[in-house]
């Protein structure tokens, strides 16, 4: 590297600090012999070691010193070998001991505590007293200095507690549970060489009198003639920016959406609150179906009952449910209101699409709508399941539609969504039939992914809503799965933790 051009390059604090590297031993008398503040240094320092000039080391460490109670415990003793040498062959009282020793009420306590852990005084209970008796191990306690004893005396000089030895860590451990005997303070050593690179620059004459930029004074003045220049710098690092983005979840969704818009589809919205007559009736899913249990559903307790629609839509369900339509014999069973009544939140957007149906009159055939959006279930959390989870759904009412046009709208879908291969096997549903299940073909995997489920709604769904059979091609993807893997998602809780270091570095949503 051309040591004259990087030289150039050198910002005024740098300029300041890399003289003075070679001659000083610790950060504290560089900031002192360059005049700066410590931040400008520091700032100076790291600037130096991007360009490779300089190490830059940090060791942590953590010193063991007196806190305020301490050092009078180095001259007076430990409350509890005080209290110790303050008792006498026969058992005396609490208050009597403490007063010899000279301890303070509220280290009584403590007194007691550690020596009868250490087996060196017995207690007797003289009707409200309290008599303290002093045991062999006691005594032999007082003969010569204990662990504790022995480090508060080693802390005339503050130590580093990596290099406490294993009776002094046992020692350090006891104490410092204990109110202000020690204190532990971290410190940060830093440590400056020269790299080869470093040195060469070093032997460089480095001008301290730069212009490190040129403001509207110096040109009205025309004081910048004759001066020289700092040298632009192209291949510094500089600091990331991070501007104002939208959730990357909404930037796919929002995509998605463009593309059933684009499709000619409109939009389909509503209420995450729903009656169980929309959520589950409507759709033809039996009163006593395990999807309605409580594992599996959210229902609201208050309000706990919602108003079900027109008489003529209730009774064409109801209808439905016990005795069927077209071609149907129904699930032939005595259909309730007050189970149809009950609120939940939305298992699926499936809900939006019974709705949208029920408000149709002839003269809106043919129509497409789709639906994105939340739905939720009551689902364990773990790598796979949320709670809540995000479905895009559509629907198209058409007297012309078939089997052939449901697949040619999820192919197209999904190969705007960046999975131009899709194959579809033969599944089962509750109210589409025939129903298929929808796979993609990873592009950077080479595997077939599972994405949900499609098909043509059954008349027992269509009938009582519409008033007549009309073919309605149905589709509810989860949404969540078709994103994860362009992120490089692998855990579905990442989509929406809301970590603000995701947030800023993830990668735009682009196809």
């Amino acid at each position: 590297m051309d040591t004259k051009k990087l030289a150039a390059t050198l910002h005024p604090l740098e300029r300041k600090v890399l003289p003075l590297i070679s001659k000083v031993k610790s950060f504290k008398e560089l900031v002192e012999k360059s005049g700066l503040k410590d931040v400008e240094v520091m700032r100076a320092l790291q600037w130096l070691q991007n360009k490779g000039v300089i190490v830059l080391k940090e060791k942590v460490r953590k010193i063991v010193s007196f806190d305020k109670n301490g050092m009078q415990y180095v001259k007076q003793g430990l409350p509890e070998i005080r209290f110790l040498k303050a008792l006498q062959k026969d058992p005396q009282s609490v208050d009597a001991v403490a007063k010899k020793a000279g301890i303070d009420k509220s280290e009584v306590n403590i007194c007691l505590g550690m020596l009868k852990k250490k087996a060196a005084i017995t207690i007797q209970k003289e009707g409200k007293l309290l008599k303290i008796g002093i045991t062999p191990q006691g005594q032999k306690l007082l003969q010569k200095p204990t662990l504790e004893e022995k480090f508060l005396q080693s802390l005339k000089k503050a130590r580093e507690s990596e290099k406490l030895s294993p009776e002094e860590k046992f020692a350090f451990d006891n104490l410092k549970s204990r109110k202000n005997i020690i204190k532990v303070e971290v410190q940060k050593l830093k440590t400056i060489s020269l790299t080869d690179l470093g040195k060469k620059l070093e032997k460089e004459k480095i001008d301290q009198d730069v212009i490190d930029r040129l403001t509207p004074k110096m040109l009205s003045s025309r004081t910048w003639k004759n001066k020289t220049f700092r040298r632009y710098d192209v291949k510094i690092n500089v600091p990331a920016i991070y501007g104002g983005r939208r959730h990357f979840t909404k930037v796919a969704a929002d995509y998605a959406k463009k593309i059933w818009l684009d499709m000619g589809f409109k939009e389909m919205t509503g209420t995450f609150v729903n009656t169980s007559f929309w959520n589950f009736d409507a759709l033809f899913t039996a009163q006593d179906h395990p999807v309605r249990d409580l594992q599996d559903t959210f229902f609201l307790a208050k309000p706990k009952d919602g108003k079900l629609p027109s008489k003529r839509i209730v009774d064409k369900v109801k209808k439905a449910h016990e005795s069927g339509t077209i071609g149907s014999i129904g699930w032939r069973y005595e259909w309730l209101p007050e189970e149809a009544k009950k609120n939940v939140l939305r298992t699926h957007t499936t809900v939006l699409s019974a709705q949208t149906i029920a408000m149709l009159k002839e003269a809106d055939l043919p129509a497409k709508y789709f639906a994105l959006g939340k739905n939720y279930r009551n689902e364990t959390m773990d790598w796979s399941h949320l709670f809540e989870l995000n479905q895009t759904e559509g629907i198209v009412i058409d007297p012309d539609a078939n089997f052939k046009h449901l697949l040619g709208y999820l192919k197209q879908f999904f190969k705007k969504m960046g999975f131009p291969d899709a194959r579809f096997r033969p599944a089962h549903f509750p109210y589409t039939e025939p129903s298929v299940e929808i796979d993609v073909f990873h592009p950077v995997r080479k595997e077939w992914v599972e994405l949900g489920g499609a098909g043509i709604f059954r008349p027992e769904v269509v009938e009582p809503l519409l008033g007549k059979f009309v073919p309605v091609l149905a589709w509810g993807p989860g949404f969540d799965r078709i994103i994860m893997d362009y992120f490089n998602i692998n855990d579905i809780r990442e989509l929406y933790k809301n970590d603000i270091k995701q947030l800023r570095e993830i990668k735009y949503w682009m196809k």
